[in-house]
């Protein structure tokens, strides 16, 4: 095998398409309890805003307002209805509470898997998330 790419390299963002910036930074951020990172203008009326769950170094949203009808249809439907994003927490009990009392929607009620405790909730836009608390088991 060739040694052609570097050893340290990691997903950084996945673009998700939004109605418009503002609704989705204020579900992001106050819903669901990410951090900002960056809300910059950009020369053609665009934001570069990228929001992540707080306290983590791992992949964050690209909040990306949608440019045209092509990516209007795509809102909310960007992984054809499968649940495309998993939000990983140390305390699913309180996570799942907190998200309740926000007004998350759940589609099902909390159930425990071999990979750990788990529900799926919408967000603002009906793209499907993993709410996943993962088992500690030895691998």
């Amino acid at each position: 095998m060739s040694a052609d790419f570097a050893q340290n390299r990691r997903v950084a963002l996945v673009t998700l398409v939004v109605d418009t910036y503002d609704r989705a930074k204020t579900f992001y951020c106050e819903t669901l309890g990410f951090e900002c990172l960056a809300d910059e203008p950009l020369p053609d009326g665009k934001r570069w805003l990228v929001v992540k769950p707080k306290g983590t170094d791992g992949c964050g949203l690209l909040l990306a307002e949608a440019d045209g009808g092509e990516q209007m249809l795509a809102i909310g439907n960007q992984t054809g209805g499968r649940v495309g994003f998993f939000l990983n927490t140390d305390d699913f009990a309180r996570d799942h509470a907190a998200m309740l009392a926000k007004g998350v929607h759940f589609l099902e009620q909390p159930r425990h898997e071999i990979y750990g405790s788990v529900a799926v909730f919408e967000d603002l836009y009906g793209n499907r998330w993993d709410l996943l608390e993962p088992s500690h088991s030895p691998t």
